[in-house]
């Protein structure tokens, strides 16, 4: 990604610059035209939509999956008939791809000529005469190793190996009896025939064209999502996450390999010296320098051009607050990301430059670092790695990346960098690392090959200096393609997923497959695909053991007389060799896995889990032979002691990386145990512990979960597991008006999670709002602050500069709470306990509701007493500030409003005395009153609901007055009061929605 930034930056700018021409003609038209600036822009973007084109074609995929579910027979069990013909359209799929670059017997339309000579040979014999040989047979086996009959039938067809062309469990339970017609497989042709297949990553041209990416899509739709709580998580969270973890835990690996090389004035940090500029992402500098400097690592850098300065209406406000006039209107595309105002725009440049003096400065020291100031970390750990100056540090990384093959027979090899996705799906995060992990692979590969130069410039080819560069480089020659190669290895020895849907599992597979695929242009320089069925699993990732000592535990809670742990850890043990050999020969030059080794590693997996399903079963109370059938396949209990033994067994995974799923415990049915985090009766909270549980002491984590996990009490069990002793990072992203996730209305945080460090921090970012087309630049310009460690209370608070952390302190300072002056006084106070996204609204009257011309009452209304009643007016002035509205907003969830939100609101001693507060309460109910109106809802189950609405905008100058008022209550200071007013102040006074 790193090494495309600029460019991709650019052409997005440019594509910014037409929408906004665009906006301006739009603003012209005619108003009865009814046509806004945003629809203009949501026009123009329509045309380059990826998702549309994806979108269009699981449309017709659906309808397809359901016209061949009708026409398959032989398959007893209906959830069985329906996953088989995801397997069947699986492979059909995968073979579309393959055939469009002629692999297949040279034809572009293989599967569709096969068919039309099949069918006169007899009818509906195209599935068992024809593709199960092509699976079994021609796929499975060499050329050499196939009959002279079957290669006459299939033609010249690549040996691929890999799962994906084994015998499926189904096909081994119910093979003889499955019956497909062929006018199935020419229904389904018919409809891929109208689509072109490539492999390659090239942007979609036009509606007819297919990549790989939309298999992500199909699970993503087809899946019950809302049900199981899954969704496709779109590539700028997953590079984020994944960079975030994956490359901090290599620097922390090297660094204790390599320390020399991390400390002095020639450390690797000195490139963030040499060019800062290099290492911030071009949003965050847009607009402030005239040129980007781009100078490669290891040149001499060149002067900057002198930054572009502000229009002087701007700059005035700079150091004097009251000449901040203009501050909040639009800023030009010159200078400006799309939508900014120039305070976001001042903010922007204001913290780049802060970045920059750091960087060039050398303060920045830690790869932690990276992460606090939001740096391009791919970037600049791919410039470590191609400008190691020795090769200690170079080996380092590779052995952090690839592992080490052991110089002696009697040596274990030592794995690579484990990267785990708990909760995997289609595969969206471990493409991202499969991604990454190849960019760095090559990065080193390059070094090594410039170290082998140097010798040989020198005269010393064949001296037995950096002997293992040439072992590592000749080993990898050997192969036809080495991005093949690099992809196979890395699917292989460093990606690990579980999900407990089967579907997902295969469709990840698949793509991965497709991705390896996609490296070859000629079909001889096909080696067989990995079989990576022990690397990607099915399976319940909360139920299960996951450690030694959790096992033990169930062992011994019973007398151990036939030392039965020390059986399974000898069984786990035995399969964990035959699982490294079963690795070991999928990337070794003619290594062959076969059925038999296959089934031979399958089997004691079996013995293995049967034997602790048995003991979780009866710890759960169940038994009898038929409950513990139901159970086993209620709860697909998966013990990660067993199945992932040589990993766990060493202290567990380096990375744990993910999108867990959504759900409460009473939307699931099988029943978490050993968790600590069951409390919260959240799935994803259970699926952070279980993480932890399964990672090593020097792991880093992160993963994108609901924004409680920051916020609700629930939560404080979470936030400990991720706050010992470790440094963790919240992002956290709105839902409104862009969301990150198309179908989820839901604000969400992405957490990142370091190994232990000595001092840990913790840090935030602001609530982020966005909008859809302004997505792209939501990641590069995040800017996280320093929250406190030692926080009382159940919330990590959003916040995003310095200005806000100063205002925290001011607040929490304060003893005395809005609690205190609640009570069963006769005034009350009433307030919505939903809704509200940019306000809510304090009134001393219930507002107006009623139902078919009858009052009511909204059962989203409530109210609470005031202990004295004087204090009415003031305390709602006080809660309808701008000042609440930002403490609500680092504090709530922004969803609800809570009881607590309100009581815990610091509330100095004499403001609610102070006439001032009064008056300006008593004016702004009469403004807000003045200015509403009734809604009229028709709703299907109670009819016609009328309900007081406020125009809260129209009183925000009586709000700026209040926040003017309380501030030096507050202690505010004039820098602190023009945040307040002005915050958030774009979405809350403009724009409503993406819509207009």
């Amino acid at each position: 990604m790193s090494r495309r930034t600029e460019h991709i930056y650019y052409i997005s700018q440019a594509g910014d610059a037409l929408i906004q021409k665009l906006q301006h003609i739009a603003v012209s038209l005619d108003e009865e035209e009814e046509l806004t600036h945003f629809d203009v822009i949501n026009s123009v973007r329509i045309g380059f939509d990826v998702e549309r084109v994806t979108k269009r074609f699981y449309d017709f995929f659906k309808k397809e999956h359901a016209a061949f579910l009708k026409l398959i027979k032989g398959i007893p069990d209906k959830e069985l008939q329906r996953w088989y013909v995801s397997v069947m359209l699986n492979r059909l799929m995968f073979i579309y791809f393959i055939q469009n670059k002629g692999f297949l017997d040279g034809d572009p339309k293989y599967l569709s000529n096969k068919l039309a000579a099949n069918s006169t040979k007899g009818k509906d014999q195209f599935y068992r005469k024809f593709l199960c040989p092509l699976f079994f047979e021609g796929f499975a086996k060499t050329e050499e190793h196939r009959s002279a009959a079957m290669n006459k039938l299939l033609g010249k067809v690549p040996y691929l190996n890999g799962g994906l062309f084994l015998k499926h469990q189904i096909e081994k339970a119910h093979g003889k009896n499955i019956q497909i017609p062929d006018r199935a497989f020419k229904k389904i042709f018919d409809f891929f025939d109208q689509y072109q297949w490539h492999l390659d990553e090239r942007p979609l041209g036009n509606d007819r064209e297919i990549n790989p990416d939309v298999l992500g899509y199909i699970f993503e739709k087809y899946i019950n999502q809302k049900q199981m709580g899954a969704y496709y998580t779109k590539e700028d969270i997953t590079g984020y996450i994944t960079r975030n973890t994956v490359i901090p835990f290599l620097f922390d690996a090297a660094r204790k390999k390599c320390r020399i090389a991390f400390e002095g004035k020639q450390s690797v940090w000195r490139l963030l010296v040499e060019n800062p500029d290099r290492y911030i992402y071009p949003a965050m500098r847009h607009g402030i320098t005239c040129h980007v400097r781009l100078d490669l690592p290891g040149e001499p850098p060149r002067p900057l051009d002198n930054p572009v300065p502000l229009p002087p209406e701007i700059a005035a406000g700079l150091d004097d607050v009251s000449k901040r006039t203009e501050w909040n209107k639009p800023a030009p595309a010159e200078l400006a990301l799309p939508t900014e105002i120039w305070r976001e725009v001042v903010f922007r440049r204001q913290r780049c430059e802060e970045i920059r003096a750091k960087l060039a400065s050398g303060e920045v020291r830690e790869i932690n670092e990276l992460i606090t100031l939001n740096l391009d970390i791919e970037q600049f750990a791919q410039d470590v790695i191609e400008t190691c100056e020795g090769p200690e540090l170079l080996r380092a990384f590779w052995e952090a990346i690839a592992g080490r093959i052991p110089e002696k027979s009697n040596e274990k090899p030592k794995q690579g960098v484990t990267v785990l996705d708990p909760a995997c799906g289609s595969g969206a995060f471990l493409f991202a690392a499969l991604n990454l992990l190849e960019s760095l692979y090559e990065a080193c590969l390059d070094r090594m090959e410039a170290f082998l130069a140097e010798l040989e410039k020198d005269g010393r080819k064949k001296t037995k200096k950096y002997s293992d560069f040439r072992t590592i480089l000749q080993r990898i020659e050997t192969h036809p393609k080495r991005k093949y190669f690099i992809f196979k290895s890395i699917a292989i020895n460093n990606l690990y997923g579980v999900d407990i849907m089967e579907e997902a599992i295969e469709i990840c597979k698949l793509r991965l497959f497709l991705k390896l695929v996609a490296q070859v242009d000629d079909v001889n320089d096909i080696e067989p695909l990995p079989d990576i069925d022990f690397n990607i699993r099915a399976g319940n990732t909360l139920v299960g053991y996951a450690t030694y000592d959790a096992v033990k535990k169930a062992v011994t809670s019973k007398f151990d007389f036939d030392n039965a742990m020390g059986r399974i850890q000898q069984k786990a043990q035995e399969v964990d060799e035959l699982f490294a050999l079963f690795r070991q020969q999928q990337t070794t030059l003619g290594g062959t896995v076969t059925a038999q080794n296959k089934q031979a590693l399958q089997d004691k997996l079996a013995e293995l889990d049967a034997e602790l399903d048995q003991r979780l079963a009866s710890e759960g109370g169940v038994d009898s032979k038929k409950k513990f059938t139901q159970w086993q396949h209620s709860h697909q209990p998966f013990h990660w002691f067993v199945d992932f033994y040589g990993i766990m067994a060493t202290g567990g995974f380096d990375v744990i990386i993910g999108n867990p799923p959504y759900l409460e415990k009473r939307q699931v049915h099988y029943e978490p145990q050993h968790l600590t985090t069951g409390v919260s009766k959240a799935i994803h909270a259970m699926f952070i512990e279980r993480a932890y549980q399964c990672s090593s002491e020097t792991s880093w984590a992160s993963m994108i979960v609901p924004l409680a996990i920051v916020c609700t009490q629930r939560m404080e069990v979470v936030q400990r597991i991720l706050e010992q002793g470790r440094n963790v990072w919240y992002s956290n992203y709105s839902w409104r008006p862009g969301k990150l996730f198309d179908t989820v209305n839901r604000a969400l945080t992405i957490f990142v999670s370091s190994s232990q460090g000595d001092s840990p921090q913790s840090f935030s970012t602001k609530y982020q709002k966005w909008m859809s087309s302004t997505r792209s630049y939501l990641i590069p310009t995040i800017t996280y602050a320093s929250i406190p460690r030692d926080r009382k209370s159940h919330w990590a608070p959003k916040l995003g500069a310095a200005t806000e952390q100063a205002m925290l302190q001011k607040l929490l300072g304060i003893k005395t709470l809005v609690g205190e002056s609640i009570g069963s006084g006769q005034s009350r106070i009433f307030h919505r306990t939903t809704g509200g996204l940019y306000w809510k609204v304090f009134t001393d009257f219930a507002p107006a509701f009623s139902v078919n011309g009858q009052a009511a009452h909204s059962s989203r209304e409530t109210s609470f007493g005031v202990r004295n009643d004087k204090h009415t007016k003031p305390l709602i002035a006080v809660l309808s500030s701008d000042l609440f509205w930002w403490w609500y907003t680092i504090a709530g969830n922004l969803r609800d409003l809570n009881p607590s939100d309100i009581q815990k609101f610091p509330l100095p001693d004499g403001v609610l005395d102070d006439h001032e507060v009064a008056k300006l309460g008593a004016e702004y109910i009469r403004g807000i009153v003045k200015n509403s109106s009734m809604l009229v809802r028709q709703q299907k189950q109670t009819g016609c609901v009328e309900t007081q609405s406020f125009k809260i905008q129209q009183s925000k100058s009586i709000i700026d007055r209040i926040d003017t008022c309380i501030a030096r209550h507050y202690g505010l200071t004039s820098e602190e009061l023009d945040f307040i007013i002005n915050y958030d102040i774009k979405y809350r006074m403009g724009i409503d929605s993406d819509g207009g």
